[in-house]
This record gives structure tokens, C-alpha cells and sequence, in this order.
């Protein structure tokens, strides 16, 4: 059972059944395939893709699911674990010292609302729903400068700067793949993927017993070229539509998930697609996980035949525009050409 005083205010209704909610659509979920013996994903070897089957297979992968599970990355399996201990113990910290630990630094603490600011503001609207998680946003170029007094945190941040430069080659040879796979004519003095741009957003998603409480995280696409995943190996809630069924992700230790986000979708005219997903809570335990977002360097334009010229800023700050007025991204089909275009 989560301690309710480390969770922020608005989630520690959770495990009350009288308490107010926000129910699923009465059809959410009805077409779930959810058979954790099997795992559909395509599985990418990391070792393998200058092979032509690894290119082979990565292309298929992004092509028809944009989002695909990868082994033999080189991260070691001590380091994970790691991680993910020192996350709960993190979390496990009232919700006073969450707050108080990042104040006045570059990382920031965040619940129920995935949009923020470049400041690291959450984006606020009145016809959003709450998303049920709490969350650290951890830009890793300035890991640095983040000099928490809490050891436990200390010791983390620690572990972040490492799990951070595996991150940043294991998304470089990702997208280089993808690049040649594509025939990407794209301009070699600017930066499609830039390391000093990722950040990594460590999730806690509370149970619930509560049937009615809502989703952990949203349906969305990722705002990134590519999102890296780092998932528990016991508590399962991730799960990605496919062919208009909703696939649960199984967790399977030591694999990480990938996913196309929407810049490589642009980038790719559609051909790569950015991956729809969302997380349920679990009913049973809470669910730690960690995301890497990378993005392309600053100014950088992104052009494509299917969608008009936009650099990241531009994207972000229009997503950021229609949370605030509609409580939800639109992406990728705000900038769409039209036909007068």
C-alpha cells in the first residue's frame, strides 16, 4: 500500500471508493488484448542492426507499429535494478521533501499533467482530466548542477548520469539506423538528434482499487524523435493501440521499449509512425517507470511533403497551446498541409 503522505494531494483519493473520479468511457478498454504469456512486440538486437535482417527488421517495426522492444543494449542489468530501487526509495519520500528538493533546481517535480513548460511549469486547463502519476523531469546535460542535500537523491542522481550516457548511444544508433533505412536527405550541419536535449521523466503510478479512478497517463503520441523506455519487470500497465486493439506491453527484464515519436514521424513523411499509447494503474501495486525524450537541436527545421516547415520549439509550444485551450495535444495534424498551401 502507498503511504499517502508521499503522494501529492490530488491522488491520495485513490484507494477511497467514495471519493470523486474520473470514470472511463463506457467502451474503454472492451477490444484489451491483454495476454501477458505472449509478447507481440517485434524485438530489436541492438548488436545486430548493421546486418541487413536488424535493418530489415527495424524498419518493419517502425513501419507497422512505431514502437518495438530492444535487447543486447549494453546497459548492464545491475544498473537497472539499481535504478529502479533507488526510484521507489525516491518516491517513498513525503511529498513536502519531493517539493522542497527541487527547488531552485534544474529538475523538476511534477503531477497529473504530462504538458510543461520550458521553465518546467505543468500546463494547466479546465477541461483536462487528471492523469494519475507523479514525476521527476530530469534534463540529464545538467544532472551537474542538480545538487540535492538528501543522499538518497544524491545517490540517484548519481546513477542518472550513467544510465544517462547509455541512453544518448543507444538513441544515436537507433536514428542513424533509421536514417539510412528511410534514405533521409537529411542536412548534415544540423543536429535531427540532439543528446543535449534529453531528458528523462521518472514516473510513480499509484494503485488504485478505486475501478473508476481513470488512466495513469493519457491516449497520446510522443512530442520526441524517439522515446526510450525503462519499465519494471513485475507491474505491467503500458499499452500501445494496434490495428484499433489496445496490446498490453509486458514488462521483461532487462529489454527497453522504444517508440516513434512525432518528429520522426515528420520527419519520415509518414512512413514511420508515432507510436498511440497510454498506462493503466494497476489495482495491486504501484508502477515505476522511466522515459528518455530526445529531440532535434535548437532551430533546427524539420521539413516533410505531408506537414508544413516547424522546428521542435514551434511544436511544442503549439501542443503546450492546445492543452491550455482544449485539455488535449492535437500534434502532428496542427501542422498538416493543405491543399492551398
Amino acid at each position: 500500500m502507498t503511504d499517502l503522505e508521499s503522494l501529492p494531494p490530488v491522488l491520495r483519493h485513490l484507494n477511497d471508493q467514495q471519493a470523486p473520479s474520473v470514470a472511463l468511457d463506457a467502451d474503454e478498454g472492451s477490444n484489451l488484448t491483454l495476454d501477458e504469456a505472449l509478447d507481440p512486440l517485434p524485438i530489436i538486437d541492438l548488436q545486430s542492426l548493421n546486418h541487413d535482417d536488424g535493418k530489415n527488421n527495424l524498419d518493419e517495426a517502425c513501419k507497422n507499429w512505431g514502437l518495438f522492444r530492444v535487447v543486447n543494449h549494453g546497459i548492464p542489468p545491475t544498473l537497472l535494478s539499481q535504478l529502479h530501487e533507488q526510484a521507489k526509495q525516491v518516491f517513498s519520500l513525503s511529498y513536502k521533501d519531493k517539493q522542497s528538493c527541487c527547488d531552485g533546481s534544474p529538475v523538476n517535480y511534477f503531477w497529473s499533467n504530462p504538458a510543461l513548460t520550458p521553465s518546467g511549469t505543468a500546463v494547466t486547463s479546465e477541461y483536462q482530466s487528471p492523469n494519475l502519476f507523479e514525476a521527476f523531469n530530469v534534463p540529464l546535460p545538467q544532472l551537474s548542477q542538480f545538487q540535492p542535500q538528501l543522499p538518497v537523491i544524491e545517490s540517484f542522481r548519481i546513477l542518472l548520469v550513467e544510465y544517462g550516457n547509455h541512453l544518448s548511444r543507444i538513441a544515436t544508433t537507433l536514428f542513424e539506423a533509421m536514417v539510412k533505412n528511410l534514405d533521409l536527405k537529411l542536412e548534415p550541419s544540423k543536429s535531427y538528434l540532439d543528446n543535449n536535449t534529453g531528458f528523462l521523466r521518472v514516473y510513480r503510478y499509484p494503485q488504485s482499487s478505486n475501478p473508476d479512478a481513470g488512466l495513469g497517463m493519457e491516449v497520446h503520441t510522443d512530442s520526441s524523435v524517439l522515446t526510450i523506455l525503462n519499465q519494471e519487470d513485475i507491474v505491467s500497465g503500458l499499452q500501445v493501440l494496434k490495428d484499433d486493439q489496445w496490446l498490453g506491453v509486458k514488462p521483461i527484464s532487462n529489454t527497453l521499449i522504444v517508440n516513434i515519436g512525432d518528429l520522426t514521424q515528420a520527419m519520415s513523411d509518414d512512413r514511420y509512425k508515432s507510436a498511440v499509447h497510454r498506462v493503466k494503474v494497476n489495482k495491486q501495486k504501484e508502477r515505476v517507470s522511466m522515459g528518455y525524450f530526445v529531440f532535434t537541436g535548437d532551430g533546427v527545421e524539420i521539413k516533410s511533403s505531408k506537414y508544413k516547415p516547424f522546428t521542435y520549439d514551434e511544436f511544442r509550444a503549439q501542443v503546450q497551446q492546445d492543452v491550455k485551450d482544449h485539455g488535449t495535444k492535437i500534434g502532428l495534424a496542427r501542422f498538416n498541409r493543405t491543399e492551398e498551401s
